[in-house]
């Protein structure tokens, strides 16, 4: 009973935030998060949580690939010639 009483009075909260507002009068401060810290606040602001239901709708790992090179590092440092072929295969990596 305790935990209904607890998420309808959450969800009343809820309905009444305004993050605009909130986000607003953080900026109007101009302190920023460093201003936060320095004055001791014990909880993180509201404006800073990101809800739950929210983390499935921004990512879609279907969507997302990555592809990292393998670059050999074997003789960087005793073969000059093998310096250079690794250096052009980071800026190669690092362009594209």
């Amino acid at each position: 009973m305790a935990t209904t009483m607890k998420t309808s009075i959450q969800a009343e909260i809820e309905t009444h935030y305004d993050r605009a507002q909130d986000l607003k009068a953080f900026d109007d401060t101009k302190t920023g998060v460093k201003g936060l810290v320095d004055a001791g606040i014990a909880i993180v602001p509201k404006i800073f949580i990101q809800p739950p239901d929210n983390f499935h709708k921004t990512t879609n790992a279907t969507n997302t690939q990555f592809s990292f090179p393998i670059i050999d590092l074997t003789g960087i440092n005793k073969v000059p010639v093998r310096h250079r072929e690794v250096v052009n295969e980071v800026r190669e990596a690092s362009e594209t």
